[in-house]
C-alpha cells in the first residue's frame, strides 16, 4: 500500500483514483523532491477518490443542472455562500462587500433569499477567485459541501474511500479542500491507523459553519485531535477563499500553520502539491 495518500476536494465527479493520479502523483513527488531532495517512487503515492459518491447509486448525471439563485437552500448553503462573499470582499478590492450600500446579507427566505443570493453570486463572479465559475458551478460547490456535512450516506461512503487506501505502510495523508474534512473525520474514526502526519491544504476546517458540525463535535471550542496523528501541518494561501480561516491552531491545538502564495490560482491542488513547503511537510512523515 502507498506511504502517502492524497484526498481531493470538490469538483472531481467524473474522475477516478487512477485518472487523478496522473496529475496528482507527479505533482506531490515534485513537491517532495524540491522541498527535501527525497525521490518518491510512483507506487508510494495513491489517491483516495470519492467524487462519485455525490451521484445516486447506479447513475451518472448528464451534467450540472442549470442552477441559479433560486436553487440555493436556506441555512447551510446560504450561510456558506455568505462566508465566501465576506472573504472575497476582504481580499479583493473589486468585490463589493455584503454590508456596503446596495447590498444585503444572505439570510432570508423565499424571494428575499433569492435576491440576496443573486447579489452574492454577482459579487463573486467579479472576483479573482470565482471569476471563472458559472452560477451553476458555485451552486454545485455549495451543495456538495452541504451534502457531505449533512447526509450520512454521503459522508460514510466518502470516508470509506479513504479507508480503502490506508495500509500498514501509510504514514501521511495529504488532504485538499473538502477532502481535508473527509480525511480529518476518517482519522478521528480510526485512531488505530498507522498515519503519523496530516497535511491539509486549502482547508475549510476552521470555518465555524464547518467546525461546529465536525464529527466528533468540538468540545469547549476545541476540535478533537485527529486519531493517532503526531504532526499536523496546515498550508493555506491567504487568497484562498475556501480556506476562509487560514490558521487552524486556534481551533485544534498543535497545528503548524504555514502560509503559501499560489499566484493566480490560490486554491489549486496541484500548486499546493508542487510547493516545496508541502514537500517538506510530507517528508517529515516519511523520515
Amino acid at each position: 500500500m502507498a506511504r502517502v495518500v492524497v484526498v481531493h476536494g470538490i469538483g472531481h465527479e467524473w474522475s477516478g483514483s487512477a485518472l487523478m493520479g496522473r496529475d496528482v502523483i507527479p505533482a506531490l513527488r515534485d513537491g517532495v523532491r524540491h522541498g527535501s531532495g527525497l525521490r518518491l517512487a510512483g507506487d508510494e503515492v495513491a489517491c483516495a477518490f470519492y467524487g462519485d459518491v455525490f451521484f445516486e447509486e447506479g447513475t451518472r448525471a448528464l451534467g450540472v443542472p442549470p442552477w441559479d439563485e433560486h436553487d440555493v437552500e436556506e441555512g447551510f448553503e446560504a450561510e456558506l455562500l455568505a462566508a465566501w462573499w465576506e472573504a472575497a470582499a476582504d481580499t479583493d478590492a473589486a468585490v463589493t462587500g455584503p454590508d456596503e450600500p446596495g447590498t444585503r446579507a444572505i439570510p432570508g427566505t423565499g424571494r428575499l433569499l433569492s435576491q440576496r443570493v443573486r447579489a452574492a453570486l454577482d459579487a463573486l463572479s467579479g472576483s479573482r477567485f470565482f471569476g471563472t465559475y458559472s452560477d451553476r458551478m458555485m451552486v454545485l460547490a455549495l451543495k456538495q459541501v452541504r451534502r457531505y456535512m449533512n447526509e450520512p450516506v454521503v459522508w460514510q461512503r466518502a470516508r470509506a474511500r479513504v479507508a480503502e487506501e490506508i495500509g500498514p505502510d501509510t504514514r501521511v495523508l495529504v488532504a485538499h479542500s473538502l477532502g481535508s474534512v473527509v480525511a480529518y473525520e476518517a482519522l478521528c474514526e480510526h485512531p488505530e491507523w498507522p498515519v503519523t502526519d496530516l497535511v491539509t491544504v486549502g482547508s475549510p476546517l476552521g470555518l465555524s459553519l464547518i467546525f461546529n458540525r465536525l464529527s466528533p463535535l468540538p468540545a469547549q471550542g476545541r476540535g478533537a485531535w485527529p486519531g493517532g496523528v503526531r504532526r499536523w501541518t496546515n498550508i493555506a494561501d491567504p487568497g484562498d477563499l475556501v480556506a476562509v480561516v487560514h490558521e487552524l491552531a486556534p481551533r485544534f491545538g498543535a497545528v503548524v500553520d504555514e502560509p503559501l502564495d499560489n499566484g493566480l490560482k490560490p486554491h489549486s491542488l496541484l500548486r499546493y502539491l508542487t510547493a516545496p513547503k508541502t514537500g517538506r511537510a510530507v517528508t517529515q512523515g516519511l523520515a
